[in-house]
């Protein structure tokens, strides 16, 4: 099992770029971190105030304090929506904090109950 969560597949963010078919838009630097859940908000300080360490982070949101805020709650990635792409000092952020940025067309809906399946699949 997961490090005191509720899920019941030990998961990496490689493991969920392939499961999933996700873009990597920084280097692969990190992408051993493993997922400890999830975590859906396009609100900042929503993020800030709830999410965990080890999560992924599901947003639509591409500006720098994207990866500020990553980084502060040591999140295992993030994920942009709906063919979003970052911007460059986004990016450049993310690579000095060792934060994998993701992208998938899917909507959030969508990939957040395909990461949710995931964690919860029955070994």
């Amino acid at each position: 099992m997961l490090n005191s969560n509720l899920y019941g597949n030990q998961m990496t963010v490689k493991d969920l770029m392939e499961a999933l078919d996700l873009t990597l838009f920084n280097s692969e630097t990190s992408l051993d971190r493993e997922i400890k859940g999830g975590y859906v908000s396009d609100l900042l300080s929503d993020v800030m105030g709830f999410a965990k360490e080890g999560e992924v982070w599901v947003t639509l949101q591409t500006h720098k304090n994207v990866a500020a805020i990553a980084s502060l709650k040591e999140l295992a990635c993030v994920i942009i929506v709906k063919g979003g792409k970052f911007d460059d000092d986004t990016l450049r952020h993310a690579e000095e904090e060792g934060i994998p940025m993701l992208g998938t067309k899917l909507e959030t809906f969508e990939i957040a109950g395909r990461i949710y399946q995931l964690l919860n699949a029955k070994p």
